[in-house]
């Protein structure tokens, strides 16, 4: 027991000689931040589809029973090449009629013609009377203008028959069909669409607000939704002059230049509308904080392990964010959160990063 108490006692005074624990550091604090980026990287992104410029719906000129059509959705089709046809027996009835009556009309003028000029012989001999004369001659002015009216039956009923084939005016390939066979059309009613792949639109219905900043010849770059690298370079050429009532936006056509046959018609793109900030960078609002009477911020260092204060040059931009002039550059990190507790060179842990 005694050997007990003496063991204590000189453990005391040795725990007394051992030196201080230091103080723990404090951990790192989470802040929140983001990467200074060109206003260009947050340009709005809309998205619209390829369109063909030019577009068209053939239709017969007449009524009739559809009988063919030569072609599908898809099909490329050639300059002079049938698309469709109606029922031709009625019209080549026609045809035949007139042929058989401008063969009579003729038949009748060439007569004419003859009787006409024997009466003139036997009048300049004074066989014949002047009366007799001018019969014949009222008899050929008649029967000239009957051949005229027989000829013109004619043609115009070739031209009806000719209306029966639906003929392509361009190249092209079909995007939609509108009729079948066995189908009585009306004069005018849509058969057939054609359009042209040869030039191309991106069409985007865009804000109203921002449609307006627009102007005709603007320059755009346009991105496959699908492959964002495969970029057309395009220029507005169509802005709608009135909103939509509903959805209160504008049709915008931007004409393709040269793209890459990926630009398929139908296909989905994407077009950013960059402002006039394009070019400089963009400061979140809430990273600005004023001291000593300047704008300042809280850059984070390279290891995004500690901050320090940077005076900066702003102005407001009008989406809400600060345009920087002058003090930051392209890819640093800026705190976004909690500005006004921070300390220089404190101790932080990234949270939140925002690109």
């Amino acid at each position: 027991m005694i050997r007990l108490l003496l063991a204590a006692g000189l453990a005391l005074p040795l725990a007394a000689c051992q030196p201080d624990e230091p103080a723990a550091e404090a951990p790192p604090r989470p802040v929140k931040s983001v990467e200074i980026r060109p206003f260009r990287d947050q340009a709005p992104v809309f998205t619209g589809v390829v369109d063909p410029r030019v577009s068209t719906d053939y239709s017969f000129r007449i009524l009739g029973r559809m009988v063919a059509r030569d072609v599908d959705v898809g099909d490329l089709v050639r300059k002079g090449e049938r698309l469709a046809a109606l029922e031709t027996t009625v019209l080549q009835q026609a045809v035949d009629s007139a042929e058989a009556a401008a063969t009579g009309a003729n038949a009748t003028l060439a007569n004419a013609v003859g009787v006409e000029a024997r009466q003139r012989a036997l009048r300049q001999s004074n066989t014949a009377t002047q009366a007799d004369l001018d019969n014949a001659v009222q008899a050929l002015e008649a029967a000239r203008s009957a051949a005229t009216q027989a000829m013109a039956a004619l043609a115009k009923a070739r031209e009806q028959l000719g209306y029966a084939s639906l003929v392509a005016e361009f190249d092209g390939v079909v995007t939609a069909v509108s009729a079948e066979p066995g189908q009585v059309v009306a004069a005018g009613q849509s058969v057939v669409t054609v359009a042209s792949p040869d030039r191309r639109d991106a069409v985007v219905d865009l804000p109203d607000a921002m449609a307006g900043r627009l102007a005709l010849g603007t320059a755009l770059q346009v991105r496959l939704q699908l492959a964002p690298a495969i970029v057309a370079a395009g220029a507005v050429r169509e802005i709608a002059p009135l909103a939509d009532p509903v959805t209160r936006t504008r049709r915008v056509k931007i004409a393709l230049d040269s793209p890459d046959d990926r630009f398929r018609l139908g296909s989905i793109v994407t077009v950013a509308l960059p402002g006039d900030d394009a070019g400089f960078l963009a400061l979140p609002q809430a990273a600005v904080f004023g001291a000593d009477g300047a704008r300042r911020v809280w850059v984070v260092s390279a290891d995004g392990a500690s901050v320090a204060t940077r005076p900066v040059t702003v102005r407001p931009a009008p989406d809400g964010q600060w345009v920087v002039l002058d003090g930051l550059a392209e890819g640093e990190r800026v705190v976004t959160a909690g500005v006004n507790s921070l300390a220089e060179g404190q101790r932080v842990r990234i949270d939140g990063a925002v690109r």
